[in-house]
């Protein structure tokens, strides 16, 4: 708005002059634009020091918010709502998202930190405080070496050297889950929660390894699981006379035949020659297809009313494209021959061979549950192969979850964690709890476990010094390298702060432990005694670990790189001044 009010008083005053016998010269009146740009569009550049103090001003504020979430013993941070009540989570990356400090310069170090935190979030879905802590740690130590005159280049690759061979032996250290107990630990590690931890083992133990989990909102006190097996389909039967069961309005057929079509069927006639085999071979039939309206719906009306043919139909799920995939998922299931046009396939020509087969099928008024018979296993398995196959080339977060939906119906089932809880701010930090954990035991399934509570990072710290020095060149990346390996400590030394004990010790304690009685001992904070954690069941997804470690090695290297700083200059206003430009915007508004 002050462009435009300068550029107005420019105007003005240049024809005051014109009129009065004075001339403004084009180069004068472009030289005052130039003026008014410039003001408008002012930046602040930092350079050296300044900039990375600001930088490292930021990532502390973050840090420390996010660090005290950490451990079995860690605290909870209170978030305000402008709507609302207060929100009171223990998720690192929810409460770094809420940050935003004063000072732009300092806020760009809490972004950047922030960024790490969700890559965390998005790669692995738990470990944001154990990256945002690591993040701390190298920035705090790798600013004392690039002042002290090392070159900071040299340092972020060192580090990012040293990240690498770290996350190699993590994945080449850990151990595979072998069974319902490993999943209940980490589940219960991330959530805090023996009751959460069982509620989802229990849950992946049901829907198996293509199943789904997910979180959902109750409307009672306690937490519910609830399971749905086989192929289901958020649609329902088109008419309510074709219900069998009047009084819990379902439809339930045994060992029907399936007729799979994107067709929509409103001629009768184009569906006799098969209704008539299927009534003389006396089995039931279940109709899929786009619609199913007119003289059809209503020759089906009446032979099931009559007693002459058991069937029912419902609508094909989904849209377009999406369409197609559902009906092939569930010919592929059901052993049916997809019926199109678009594969030379029409309604007149269906023969019984091309009918599909279930054990069993439930129609409700607005889902429909098929539970296979088994018999296609081969081909369910291919079509999820293929289907995760799309998912990892998806261009949307969207399409991905469709995808893992479908893989969850063909694959063996979706169960649903209901939370329950007495207030809507407990509820949210459930809902959050239970994630996290889910997300764990996910990771966990994909490339193993490794022993909890920071003891992983802290004994190799010990043990891969060696290898990670031969990996670097020169004397400046050995000092980077030394950077990252001293952060390696941090996660552990903050469980044992948060327990309230001096982290130093404990983690001196761990690594003297490693050395005597092997990889894996270490200190269970929620018990304060030293133990084997495998044993115990205290672990952490190696999933999770590398994350945090590759995480938190690359935007901590690149703070270090940082010699000029451009942030914005915030514009202070006056509610007086607030006001005004408020009603400026909304004159103008109402101009032509």
């Amino acid at each position: 708005m002050k462009f435009y009010i300068e550029s107005w008083l420019l105007l003005a005053s240049s024809l005051a002059t014109y009129t009065s016998g004075f001339t403004v010269t084009k180069t004068e009146l472009s030289a005052a634009n130039r003026r008014n740009l410039v003001s408008l569009d002012a930046k602040k550049v930092s350079f050296q020091e300044d900039s990375r103090k600001a930088l490292v001003a930021g990532i502390n504020a973050v840090a420390n918010a996010v660090k005290v979430t950490l451990g079995p013993k860690g605290r909870n941070v209170v978030l305000e709502r402008n709507y609302g009540a207060p929100e009171i989570v223990n998720d690192g990356v929810t409460i770094a998202r809420e940050i935003s400090l004063k000072d732009p310069e300092e806020n760009v170090g809490a972004r950047l930190i922030q960024e790490v935190a969700s890559k965390s979030d998005s790669k692995a879905g738990d470990g944001t405080t154990t990256s945002t802590i690591m993040t701390q740690a190298i920035v705090n130590n790798g600013m004392k070496a690039v002042t002290s005159g090392i070159n900071p280049v040299a340092l972020n690759q060192g580090i990012r050297k040293a990240a690498r061979v770290v996350a190699e032996e993590i994945k080449a250290i850990a151990k595979p889950v072998t069974g319902i107990e490993d999943l209940k630990n980490v589940a219960t590690i991330a959530s805090g929660s023996m009751e959460m931890g069982r509620i989802i083992a229990q849950a992946f133990d049901k829907v198996g390894e293509n199943g789904s989990t997910v979180v959902e909102e109750s409307q009672t006190l306690v937490d519910e699981i609830e399971f749905t097996e086989g192929l289901t389909i958020d649609r329902g039967f088109v008419s309510p006379y074709l219900v069998k069961d009047q009084e819990r309005q379902v439809a339930e057929m045994m060992a029907p035949r399936i007729l799979v079509t994107d067709a929509k069927i409103d001629n009768v006639n184009e569906v006799v020659p098969l209704l008539e085999q299927l009534v003389k071979s006396k089995e039931p039939i279940f109709i899929v297809a786009e619609d199913v309206t007119g003289e059809a719906l209503s020759a089906l009306v009446v032979n099931k009313m009559r007693g002459v043919l058991d069937v029912v139909a419902i609508k094909a799920p989904g849209f377009g494209q999406r369409r197609k995939e559902y009906l092939q998922d569930i010919a592929i299931a059901t052993g049916a021959t997809y019926v199109a046009e678009e594969v030379g396939i029409t309604l007149d020509s269906v023969s019984l061979d091309m009918l599909g087969t279930a054990e069993r099928i439930v129609v409700a008024k607005e889902m429909t549950t098929i539970v296979t018979d088994g018999k296609q296993q081969e081909a369910i398995d291919a079509r999820i192969s293929q289907i995760r196959m799309e998912a990892e080339q998806a261009d949307t977060d969207f399409d991905r979850e469709k995808a893992t939906e479908r893989i969850a119906a063909l694959g063996g089932g979706i169960a649903r964690i209901k939370v329950g809880a007495a207030t809507e701010t407990e509820l949210k930090d459930k809902k959050l709890r239970y994630e996290d954990a889910l997300n764990s035991v996910d990771s966990a399934r994909e490339l193993g476990i490794v022993p909890g509570g920071g003891a992983c990072l802290a004994s190799l710290q010990l043990t891969i010094v060696d290898k990670i020095m031969d990996a670097c060149g020169s004397e400046d990346e050995k000092q980077g390298a030394k950077i990252f390996i001293n952060a390696m400590t941090a996660p552990c030394m903050q469980v044992a702060e948060n327990a309230g004990i001096e982290g130093a010790v404990i983690m001196s304690k761990v690594q003297k432990l490693s050395e005597e009685k092997g990889f894996g001992w270490g200190w269970d904070a929620s018990k304060s005694e030293f133990c084997d954690l495998i044993e115990r069941g205290v672990i952490d997804p190696a999933k999770v670990t590398i994350n945090a470690v590759e995480n938190s090695a690359s935007v901590a290297g690149l703070v270090l790189t940082t010699e000029c700083l451009v942030t914005e200059i915030p514009v202070v206003m006056s509610d007086a001044q607030k006001q005004a430009l408020f009603d400026a915007q909304g004159m103008g508004a109402g101009m032509p």
